[in-house]
């Protein structure tokens, strides 16, 4: 007779009664449940699988959609898949890197023996419908990893080959569409015909892989031009190229050939030219009075901040810093979000007629009173402390409104120098799984929210989707409103992160849903050779996050 499994539906509360070694396709069949789009993955006991897991004891199974950051991931893997086979079917020897998240889609870099042209963007999306339309299964196969990198060796997938040999494990999975193989960081959906939604278009001088909308997956994204975003990404690859570091498999393979001091130092360098770069543009422009640094959580704002001051001084210009927490309303006169809990967030939270008036007092040379916050009685009030700005004098202010145009509405343009800065990751795992941006910030804020504040990492990931959602819409939309952007991240980062954040990741417990990502996240961090923080320098924006800089926080 054969043995029946009991798994709990948390989508129902029902139990269901399945056998044995199913998949989760024939268990969300049997659970007979109704989704308002079809489910593509599912937390199984607190860790996502896909829909070709097999269950061999009784389990909490939660299926969840393509709203669902989980589903996305899902099916944006199955969709860069399909991109991939639909240009090996097209070209002989060509190469595919899925390389940069811009205008809510992904650029995709190809070498096709020739320029990409929209003939060619046109052939190889009608290719990825076809294979779509044909409904083909996609195999999830498990091998060991010599086997998978003798057979990605014949391939000639060699980004694939460096990552598999530096990962460490015994085993790896692929996958199958008609004959075609590939190997994916996580689950895929279980057949092309899964893929509803998507966009491909000439983009530069490569494409755009164009997504739902993570709010209407009817609908694609909104296609936002990101030209000074994209720009950033490019030197960004310009600078790895010299230093042949493209991908983790590049990176582990430096660390142990004894490289990491020599990348630390190069990757410090860069940054810190960068930084001077900017503050030689500040002193070059006559008339600016007023610096604005913005960016997302955990992208380094402060530390940014306090090194262009100094390379300001180099330039003779004097910095001032004034906070736009001070500037915050009285508590009860603070927005409300949809929750009905003050949105500290939200601009309109901060008195703009008063932040807006005595710029331009400062500028007219006059002096002010600067206000206070009190954060324990909610209350502004007067501090105290008066500032005049001398001519060699400029503001320098930082927060997640300051490219926001209506924080400064009264203030003249040609008095304000507006930067960008966030963590842009741009080493891809191999040349076909991209790492997302959003990892690196969430693991900086993990370690950063534990060594400062006492946070756990349960309660880090818990609140980073409405920390994500506030990015959404206070940050992102005006990022392109920057005169400069300025990427914090550095190539080695994540070999260092590695050692603080694992320990944290390890202490999430497995009966809460913060799990599944605690989980996510440290098997990501297991394809990364560790490096230690003690080849950090002292001023490097790292420490803001894991301690043991020079700059006073």
């Amino acid at each position: 007779m054969e043995q029946q499994l009991t798994i709990h539906c948390l989508n129902t509360g029902k139990d269901v009664k399945v056998p044995m070694g199913c998949t989760l396709m024939e268990v969300l069949q049997e659970a007979n449940l109704s989704m308002p789009y079809e489910a593509v993955c599912a937390r199984v006991n607190n860790k996502v699988e896909g829909m070709h897991y097999r269950v061999y004891r009784n389990r909490q199974v939660e299926f969840l959609d393509i709203t669902s950051p989980s589903g996305r991931r899902v099916y944006t893997r199955s969709l860069f898949f399909v991109l991939c086979k639909a240009v090996h079917d097209l070209y002989t020897h060509c190469k595919v890197a899925i390389d940069i998240p811009v205008s809510n889609g992904y650029y995709v870099d190809l070498d096709i023996g020739h320029p990409v042209t929209l003939d060619d963007a046109g052939r190889i999306r009608k290719r990825m419908q076809e294979i779509i339309d044909a409904d083909y299964p996609i195999h999830r196969y498990e091998t060991t990893t010599q086997e998978a990198i003798r057979m990605f060796n014949i391939l000639h997938t060699f980004s694939k080959v460096k990552l598999l040999q530096s990962s460490g494990s015994l085993y790896t999975t692929y996958y199958d569409i008609d004959g075609y193989l590939d190997y994916y960081y996580g689950a895929l959906l279980t057949r092309t015909s899964q893929i509803h939604l998507f966009g491909l278009e000439k983009y530069y001088d490569g494409l755009l892989l164009r997504l739902p909308s993570p709010e209407h997956p009817t609908e694609l994204g909104e296609l936002v031009m990101q030209d000074k975003m994209f720009a950033i990404f490019k030197e960004h690859h310009r600078w790895q190229d010299i230093l042949g570091m493209r991908t983790i498999g590049d990176l582990n393979d430096a660390i142990a050939k004894g490289y990491s001091a020599q990348l630390i130092q190069i990757s410090e360098a860069l940054q810190e030219k960068k930084i001077s770069q900017i503050a030689d543009d500040i002193a070059r422009r006559k008339g600016i009075r007023l610096v604005l640094i913005a960016g997302p959580s955990s992208s380094g704002k402060t530390t940014t901040c306090k090194r262009l001051s100094v390379q300001l001084a180099v330039n003779g210009i004097r910095p001032l810093n004034i906070s736009l927490d001070d500037y915050f309303v009285d508590r009860e006169n603070t927005p409300r979000d949809a929750s009905g809990d003050y949105d500290y967030e939200n601009l309109h939270a901060l008195n703009l007629e008063l932040f807006n008036e005595q710029l331009n007092a400062l500028f007219r040379g006059e002096e002010v009173e600067l206000p206070r916050y009190d954060f324990p009685t909610g209350r502004s009030m007067m501090s105290g402390k008066h500032l005049q700005l001398p001519d060699n004098a400029v503001l320098v202010v930082e927060g997640i409104h300051a490219l926001n145009p209506e924080l400064t509405s009264q203030v003249p343009s040609e008095n304000i120098y507006r930067v960008y800065a966030s963590a842009l990751t741009t080493l891809l795992l191999d040349n076909h799984n991209y790492v997302p941006t959003t990892d690196n910030r969430l693991l900086r804020r993990i370690v950063r929210d534990h060594k400062y504040r006492g946070v756990s990492a349960v309660d880090t990931i818990r609140r980073w989707p409405s920390v994500r959602a506030g990015e959404n819409k206070w940050i992102f939309p005006f990022q392109e409103n920057a005169d400069q952007m300025f990427n914090t991240a550095m190539l080695f980062e994540l070999a260092v992160i590695k050692r603080q954040a694992e320990p944290l990741l390890e202490q999430v417990p497995e009966n809460c849903v913060e799990y599944a990502e605690a989980y996510r996240l440290l098997k990501f961090l297991k394809y990364i050779r560790p490096i230690p923080e003690d080849q950090i320098p002292p001023t490097s924006l790292l420490r803001e996050f894991l301690g043991g800089s020079s700059f006073e926080y």
